[in-house]
């Protein structure tokens, strides 16, 4: 079972930073998750969205007033300042803060402290960590908005898979995994690097690049059965919304591996879910603490969410906790 720290250890500091990514080994998390987007002078950092009012201080610096900007993303209108109207110079002025600072305080506490880091940066960080604990730390990021990057002339695969190759990770045995809603650049990502690939989904969504790509089916119909074998040929593994394989109703754990977790095996194709957070807001109702329903920044029973999912049969879990999901899995 593949413990993937999302965003870092995200419960606990501000998502994408090198603090976040650093804690995160350190309470045994197996992969670290950076979600990359482009400077406007080409440089790969992480983000969770290219619009960064939420995850930034960029909102108090008057010097940044006028790039404030409406923008189609992924045929939805967002309004905000956008990481690729920066270079990156201008991007290392600001500094993270918490995106959910209502539902947690404590790492709210560490908002200023912490640049945005580059993917070199973190790649590093990996690399230097994983030689002092004597085992690699995983890397597994997603290309964010990869189709709308590659209109405005930022694309994302060519440069993340070089500084990948650049820095020793190549083929399929490489502690690295590239992620995507999309199936268009997984399939460009393909023909680049033999490093393997995750095809995410969520309930209800659809690609954003499936017009383009001339195939309209949802995630739904992408995952059913017959949908399988097709991803099979651009993924190596699925990385879905954990209600794919878990009720949002959940009051025991399954007694047999999940449907969708039994077809994909059969096709090939892990299955990591997303994403497992401690707080009640994110818990099945079953698992919240009993004051859930009016403290939902309080910590629910996430251990036996954990074992739920992995008695599901899932092969991996993204967690904004990790200390958490390694101890309820040992």
């Amino acid at each position: 079972m593949l413990v993937i720290a999302h965003r870092g250890a995200s419960g606990y500091r501000p998502e994408h930073t090198l603090a976040a990514y650093a804690l995160a080994v350190r309470l045994g998390a197996d992969f670290i998750e950076p979600d990359l987007v482009r400077t406007r002078d080409g440089v790969l950092v992480a983000r969770h969205e290219n619009e960064i009012s939420e995850t930034t201080d960029v909102a108090h610096h008057p010097a940044f007033a006028g790039r404030r900007t409406t923008k189609e993303i992924d045929g939805r209108e967002v309004t905000g300042w956008f990481v690729e109207d920066l270079t990156l110079a201008e991007l290392r002025t600001l500094r993270a803060v918490e995106r959910l600072p209502g539902l947690r305080p404590g790492s709210a506490r560490y908002d200023g402290r912490f640049p945005v880091p580059t993917l070199g940066e973190i790649v590093a960080l990996a690399r230097e960590m994983g030689e002092a604990r004597g085992r690699p730390v995983g890397l597994y990021p997603e290309t964010k908005h990869p189709s709308y990057f590659d209109a405005i002339g930022l694309g994302l695969d060519e440069p993340l898979v070089a500084a990948l190759h650049e820095a020793g990770y190549r083929g399929p045995d490489a502690p690295v995994f590239l992620q995507s809603f999309e199936v268009g650049n997984l399939r460009a990502l393909g023909a680049l690097t033999d490093l393997r690939r995750v095809f995410l989904a969520e309930p209800g969504g659809a690609p954003a690049d499936r017009v383009a790509a001339g195939d309209l089916r949802t995630y739904d119909e992408r995952l059913a059965p017959e949908g399988l074998a097709d991803v099979a040929a651009f993924a190596e593994a699925l990385g879905v919304h954990k209600a794919f394989v878990l009720p949002p109703d959940a009051e025991a754990p399954p007694t047999a591996p999940a449907p969708l977790v039994a077809a994909a095996h059969d096709a090939g194709l892990g299955v990591h879910a997303w994403t497992v957070r401690a707080e009640n807001a994110f818990l099945p109702a079953s698992l919240r603490s009993d004051r859930g329903a009016e403290h939902p920044g309080d910590p629910g029973d996430v251990a036996t969410e954990a074992r739920w999912l992995a008695a599901a049969g899932v092969d991996g879990l993204f967690t904004d906790h990790p200390d958490r999901v390694v101890a309820a899995l040992r």
